[in-house]
């Protein structure tokens, strides 16, 4: 686990399931367009949470890439879920700027709910194509950016499942954030 304070709030990348964050109050789904069940992280997320999950999120699809919405979480340890959109690598262009779009529309929508710790994916760097170390940079770079002027959010943690990616975004962690 990597961890580093910013202007007093804590950034931090840990390996684990998203869906089992239960000192977090909000998790992060890498939704897809419809915001239904699928693979990855989002077949995760709608499992543990259940069937209720998908009937709240389908009066708010679609929503397009940078987009987040927010709904209860249901069955998951977590108030809330967070859903983004990532960009699909090489397709939705330029990917850079929706992926930051993702990352800062998350923590902007967590903080106007007085929501004070966010956990988040690789957003993107699953199906969607997105290598790891480019997805890394373009997160850490907006929660250093982004993080520092919000007010109600105090902790920002990306939840990585496999050991690579943990240690792909822990090093891009230290090294723009410290």
């Amino acid at each position: 686990m990597a961890q580093v304070e910013l202007n007093g709030k804590t950034v931090e990348c840990v390996r684990g399931d998203i869906t089992r964050q239960d000192d977090i109050d909000a998790v992060v789904n890498a939704a897809n367009a419809q915001l239904m069940p699928g693979g990855g992280v989002a077949g995760a997320i709608h499992s543990a949470a259940g069937p209720g999950l998908a009937e709240e999120c389908r009066p708010m699809a679609p929503i397009r890439p940078g987009e987040a919405v927010i709904s209860s979480a249901h069955n998951l340890p977590n108030q809330y879920i967070i859903h983004c959109l990532g960009p699909v690598y090489g397709v939705d262009e330029p990917s850079d700027h929706w992926l930051t779009e993702c990352y800062r529309n998350a923590m902007e929508l967590a903080d106007s709910k007085a929501i004070e710790s966010i956990a988040f994916p690789a957003i993107s760097a699953g199906a969607f194509g997105y290598p790891v170390k480019l997805a890394a940079e373009v997160a850490m770079n907006t929660v250093k950016q982004v993080l520092p002027r919000l007010e109600n959010l105090k902790r920002v943690r990306f939840v990585l499942f496999g050991a690579s990616d943990e240690q792909v975004f822990s090093s891009r962690l230290l090294s723009t954030i410290e």
